[in-house]
């Protein structure tokens, strides 16, 4: 068996560069970490992993097919754990920075079952923001 601990990252191939930054970076709280301008990569610090943009136009996201959207979604959705996890100050966050988040909701994931919310970034990659389980 493969000893798992986590995600370590995800590609996420853009559009929009600028704006996904200010969205991952300003609304959820991610940091650049470092930069491969030879292949259109940046790479975003998420806590103990990273989320890696592409932009579609660059020498990475080119090879990718279609740009994200209905015709060439690359993703379901991903999930970030959230720690502490406050609704509230989640919520207002995400307003400060145009978005909203769905209902709260239980849902389980790698942790148990959590509380949880699902936000649109600006190019409609769905992403769970989960909280630790119930106790």
């Amino acid at each position: 068996m493969i000893p798992l601990r986590g995600l370590d990252h995800l590609v996420l191939r853009v559009v929009d560069l600028e704006r996904m930054l200010a969205f991952y970076c300003g609304a959820l709280g991610c940091t650049v970490e470092r930069r491969v301008e030879r292949l259109g990569l940046v790479q975003l610090r998420a806590g103990d992993a990273l989320i890696d943009l592409v932009p579609v136009d660059g020498p990475l996201g080119r090879v990718g097919g279609a740009a994200p959207g209905r015709e060439g979604r690359n993703l379901d959705h991903f999930c970030l754990r959230v720690e502490p996890f406050e609704e509230g100050a989640i919520r207002a966050q995400l307003r400060a920075h145009g978005a909203s988040a769905g209902p709260l909701e239980t849902r389980y994931g790698a942790g148990g079952e959590g509380p949880s919310l699902y936000v649109d970034d600006p190019e409609g990659n769905v992403i769970e923001l989960k909280g630790p389980p119930a106790k």
